[in-house]
């Protein structure tokens, strides 16, 4: 599946296997304006596929700031690890919610750095979440 084009039936497939999920913010598709997008764990420019194993689902925002990066600098350790892969790795073992559900606090080496390098907690994503946590919405559930 490496020819460029990912079908809609895989495409389907990512969605359901992801729980309609951005993998880095965890946004729910019901909650974002448009649709979270597939993305390339490996970017494609990093020689990454377009193989079920290399692809989730994220939110445009994270996808953007995610880019062609594929590690970042832990800003505890100042070592550079790669960044959370969403398909091979729990969120809950690398991440938690702040105590206003507001903010993703990375607790490992790979969470921290993906918190700083996909700007998790940029200003438009914390506004957003804090609305839907007075909705009852947000932190979601773990899948």
């Amino acid at each position: 599946m490496s020819s460029g084009w990912i079908s809609e039936t895989l495409r389907e497939k990512i969605r359901a296997q992801a729980s309609d999920q951005c993998g880095y913010c965890r946004s729910l598709q019901i909650y974002v304006l448009g649709l979270l997008e597939i993305e390339h764990i490996i970017p494609k420019a990093k020689g990454g596929t377009d193989d079920e194993d290399n692809l989730w689902l994220a939110c445009r925002l994270c996808n953007n700031y995610k880019g062609t990066q594929t590690d970042a600098v832990d800003p505890v350790t100042s070592k550079k690890v790669k960044l959370f892969n969403p398909r091979k790795q729990k969120w809950s073992k690398h991440f938690e919610w702040s105590e206003d559900g507001a903010q993703i606090i990375g607790i490992t080496a790979c969470g921290r750095a993906t918190v700083i390098a996909l700007q998790l907690n940029n200003i438009i994503s914390v506004t957003v979440r804090q609305q839907w946590v007075l909705a009852g919405w947000h932190p979601p559930k773990e899948t």
